[in-house]
Parts: C-alpha cells; structure tokens; sequence
C-alpha cells in the first residue's frame, strides 16, 4: 500500500507516541464477524458464540464494538429496536422487537487494546487538510479519504495527532478538548469547546495493518 512506512509497534515507536494511543478508547479492530441471520428468531453475534468459531481472533477483554448490517449501516440507523450491544455479552437483535417483524442481518467487530494487535504498524503520511480559521479544525477519515483516494486503509488500527507547528506537540498534550479523536472517524477540534474559542491547527496520519 503507497506511502505506508514499516514500524515495530514494541521497538521503534517513541514512548510520547505511545501515550496517545493508550489515551484513545479506540485501539485497533479485529475483522468482521457474521456467525448467524434473523432467519431462527433473531441475529445472535455472541461473544460466546464468535469465540466458538473464531478461536483466537477476538482479544479477551474489547474496549469496543461496533455493528452495521450487511450494507454497512450502523446498528443504531437501521430502525432496529436492539436488544444487546456490548464488550461483554456481544450483539443480540431479535425479530420480536421490531415492527417489521424481523431484524436485518449484522455483523460485527470489536476493538482491542495494542497488546493484542499486530507486532507491526504501517503509518500513512501525514495529513493537513483544515484549519481552525472557522468552526474548528476537522481533519475527519471520510473527508481525508474523499481527498487522498487510496492513500488511508479501509480500517486503521491508530491515529496520531499533532500541532503542525516545529517542533509538534502530540494532542492529547495540548490540553485541548476534542469533539472526536479515533481512528474511524479522525480528528475533530471545535472552537466552541475550547476555553480560548480557539483550536491549534493539527495535522494527523493513521496506522494500518502492514501488507506486503
């Protein structure tokens, strides 16, 4: 993949890069799951189930869950009453609770802290696409994708933040306060929440799975 560089995620990153990514609740995803459909009642991706099917693909204790139906709309989207969405029993949708009368087919994935991601991480360039002039600085995935066509990977595990200034200051140092800082979504510093009504200008990259 263009403009990824190789690093050892445990030897060759910095310990200050390090705390930034142990500040955000979003550390890396694992695949896709679909281990069932709404066909028998309702759509049970379980923990317990995946663990059955999946042996070794899920961390022990995710930080985070995310679930869309197959065309990829998140759970909370598709009018669907859900009954469980949670790191601990996992995803449930059942047909009783729905209007329709029957679920849509999801899947689901789950984040995991850096322990349990890969030894390496590939880091894209980085990239500056706004500034704070006018309501804020948003250096968002959907934009920056829109803007730098297949430069950033389908599902990055981290991101990294800094002032574009020399030398940088890492974000979370800043002291600033964020409207969204996570690798699935990038990097939003609003003006209105900050004490100075104003945010410094950051620039941001993201680290991917490395392919070869």
């Amino acid at each position: 993949m263009t403009g990824f560089l190789f690093l050892s995620l445990t030897e060759s990153l910095p310990e200050p890069e390090l705390d930034v990514y142990s500040s955000v609740p979003i550390q890396c995803w694992t695949q896709w799951f679909n281990s069932d459909n709404p066909t028998r009642g309702e759509d049970q991706e379980t923990l317990a189930r995946l663990r059955i099917q999946y042996p070794g693909k899920i961390c022990p204790i995710p930080v985070g869950i995310e679930a869309t139906n197959l065309f990829g709309i998140p759970a909370d989207q598709t009018g669907d009453t859900i009954f469980q969405s949670d790191t601990t029993t996992g995803f449930i949708c059942r047909n009783g609770d729905q209007i329709s009368g029957e679920c849509n087919d999801y899947r689901v994935r789950f984040s995991c802290t850096p322990p349990y991601c890969a030894d390496t991480v590939c880091w894209t360039q980085w990239f500056d696409r706004d500034n704070p002039s006018r309501t804020g600085d948003w250096e968002t995935l959907q934009s920056l994708r829109r803007e730098n066509l297949d430069k950033i990977c389908e599902d990055p595990w981290y991101i990294e933040a800094v002032t574009v200034d020399s030398p940088s200051t890492p974000a979370i140092q800043t002291g600033e306060n964020f409207y969204v800082f996570s690798p699935t979504q990038g990097l939003v510093c609003r003006q209105e929440d900050q004490s100075s009504k104003t945010c410094l200008d950051y620039k941001v990259r993201f680290g991917c799975p490395c392919t070869r």
